[in-house]
């Protein structure tokens, strides 16, 4: 794809985005119908090509991508109506007697960058809000999901006109492309090195970015913590897509005193979760790439493996691994792991576990495992992060209610539900005033009364 298509592209989306049919709400509700009627009716396509892509569990792909999006969608579509109204604030003593709003106006042409982890959701969430706020679109979609981007295509072209809502596929020259170009906003979702780039190129024409990056995810599991559902939790929220999920726990800190206990449960919860059939499990997603794979398996080669696993080249298929005395420079603890590799590191008091975490980046999601009310204060005021789970793992992703998103490292920016209107919405603040009363405070000459009343009405 040359640069000449996609610029042409962009001043299509430029001309229809004038027209300001975009900021109709009648006109957003009803592309977000024909979104919704499409997914229902292409279902068992999209899960055929999930499963193309990553052999992942049909079970999974409702629950993590079409039925989130779907329920999204639904949530969107019933309070569209009232996030678009105006609100009204109030106006200060001395503007009297004006009014103050403000206005949610669509940003106008924005870029949408999906990664290849959750090919579906991770496209259609962030473009539902695009939509909802009467944006323009274009997508880009991952390479190494190919076949979801196919079927992301077709829907688009039978649903949405290329000056509206266009898909784009290709490589990294596209991304560079595309980047190049002057947008109104760009959502990125990726790893921080990515992102670092996207946001380079996004300032050269001073284009606000939201960055929806990864990082290194920390549970820590107290002395009291209750071991079985701990073990259940962290096993059910790493082995997700394989672990494949930037929310998904990447290191574990266990206290000392519950380390072996909770390595042991684990290890029994593996049996009851795959029936002892490792080889061959159908409710296991495969690794979406040979380099993904191998370099997952360099991994489990810097620490001691706690527990049975298999792997097999061919399939890009690896259950779930356990490794610890692992050295604290080495890569599996200095990269972002994405997949069912975890790291398994002891400690003795909280201060060296908020030490051992503070010591990083910021991290995308904290997990904490405690029966204390305590614990789970002090590591909420201590520990910097985009958001937290308290006995359990990845489930605040699923609320559309609470706002998804990094801090530092690990991005800016959220969306989700009211959040992804917002986060494709430009505030605009209006005021105001009155033709009838024009008080002469404000104008010169100025003198000393009118400066005592200017400091009463400024108290």
């Amino acid at each position: 794809m040359d640069e000449s298509y996609i610029r042409s592209l962009l001043k299509k989306q430029r001309e229809f985005f004038s027209t300001n049919l975009t900021k109709k709400v009648s006109f957003r509700k009803a592309q977000l119908k024909k979104l919704y009627a499409s997914i229902v009716e292409n279902e068992e396509e999209i899960k055929k090509a999930l499963f193309e892509d990553f052999k992942k569990p049909f079970f999974e792909t409702y629950t993590t991508e079409i039925g989130l999006v779907l329920h999204e969608i639904r949530y969107i579509l019933k309070h569209l109506s009232s996030w678009a109204r105006p609100v009204k604030v109030k106006s200060p003593l001395f503007s009297f007697p004006s009014k103050s709003f403000i206005l949610n106006e669509p940003y106008g042409v924005v870029l949408i960058i999906s990664p290849w982890n959750y090919p579906f959701q991770l496209s259609i969430s962030p473009l539902a809000g695009a939509i909802a706020a009467g944006n323009c679109a274009v997508l880009k979609t991952s390479p190494l999901a190919i076949h979801t981007s196919g079927i992301l295509k077709r829907i688009f072209k039978e649903i949405f006109l290329d000056e509206y809502v266009a898909l784009i596929e290709g490589h990294r020259d596209v991304n560079k492309i595309l980047l190049s170009q002057k947008f109104d906003l760009i959502f990125f979702t990726g790893s921080p090195e990515v992102g670092k780039v996207v946001m380079e190129y996004a300032s050269k024409n001073l284009t606000p970015v939201v960055l929806e990056l990864g990082g290194k995810s920390p549970v820590v599991v107290t002395e009291d913590a209750n071991v079985k559902i701990v073990a259940r939790r962290i096993l059910w929220g790493k082995m997700v897509n394989a672990g494949q999920t930037c929310v998904a726990p990447d290191y574990l800190l266990v206290h000392n005193n519950v380390k072996e206990a909770l390595i042991e449960e684990i290890k029994k919860q593996i049996k009851l979760f795959y029936s002892k059939n490792l080889k061959d499990s159908k409710d296991i997603a495969h690794i979406v790439s040979e380099k993904n794979y191998q370099r997952l398996i360099s991994y489990t080669e810097e620490g001691r493996i706690l527990n049975d696993y298999y792997h097999h080249k061919g399939n890009h298929y690896l259950t779930f691994v356990m490794i610890d005395n692992v050295s604290l420079d080495s890569k599996v603890m200095k990269e972002e792991i994405f997949g069912p590799v975890l790291p398994v590191i002891g400690f003795s008091n909280d201060e060296e576990a908020i030490e051992f975490i503070l010591s990083r980046e910021k991290p995308l999601a904290f997990y904490i495992f405690t029966n204390s009310k305590k614990r789970e204060k002090f590591y909420l005021e201590r520990i910097s992060c985009g958001g937290v789970c308290i006995n359990e793992t990845v489930m605040h992703v699923a609320n559309h209610l609470l706002p998804f998103g990094g801090v530092g490292n690990s991005g800016m920016g959220r969306y989700h539900g009211r959040f992804s209107f917002e986060t494709f919405s430009n505030k605009k603040a209006v005021l105001k005033g009155s033709n009838f009363i024009d008080f002469n405070l404000r104008y010169p000459p100025y003198t000393k009364f009118k400066e005592f009343l200017a400091r009463l009405f400024l108290r």
